[in-house]
């Protein structure tokens, strides 16, 4: 078990990181907030010694992403609906280019939404994203190749950029 100290100096560096894989996972504040603190709960019970800074963030990283996944496959979660999901949007038409990006990068497929926001948005090379996903780095590449692909179609930009 860490001490409060360790806890707080984790949560100051990986918050913000946890956050925002969380939303592009969940795409719902409520859910976030209960992962961010089933993660930061899950690290302080945690008994793991990291080798540097790198491997405590990949273990944050790994971490969030599989209690994002485990929520999506809870059956409660299959079998409800978000009353976000049942209100309309009052003014869809009028997104700015980031809400615009935003969206598409939400709307891709769960396999392409890792890679896409490790690397455009954490900056992580092919190699470390493979590494953190268990991936081979080919993979990762025709991952974010595709991922651009399908971005350009939502956005009506290029396809080969």
């Amino acid at each position: 078990m860490r001490t409060e100290q360790e806890a707080q100096r984790a949560i100051a560096k990986y918050a913000d990181t946890v956050r925002r894989i969380c939303m592009v996972h969940l795409k719902n504040y409520h859910d976030t907030e209960d992962i961010f603190q089933t993660v930061f709960l899950k690290y302080v019970l945690s008994s793991d010694v990291f080798e540097n800074e790198d491997h405590e963030k990949a273990w944050f990283i790994r971490v969030t992403i599989n209690a994002c996944t485990d929520l999506l496959r809870s059956f409660f979660r299959r079998h409800t609906v978000s009353i976000d999901e049942i209100e309309e949007p009052s003014d869809s038409g009028n997104l700015s280019e980031d809400s615009a990006v935003r969206s598409a990068v939400l709307s891709l497929p769960a396999k392409y939404k890792d890679a896409v926001y490790l690397h455009y948005y954490e900056g992580y090379t092919a190699a470390e994203i493979a590494s953190l996903l268990g991936k081979k780095e080919n993979t990762v590449y025709t991952l974010l190749s595709r991922a651009r692909i399908l971005l350009g179609k939502e956005l009506g930009g290029a396809e080969n950029e």
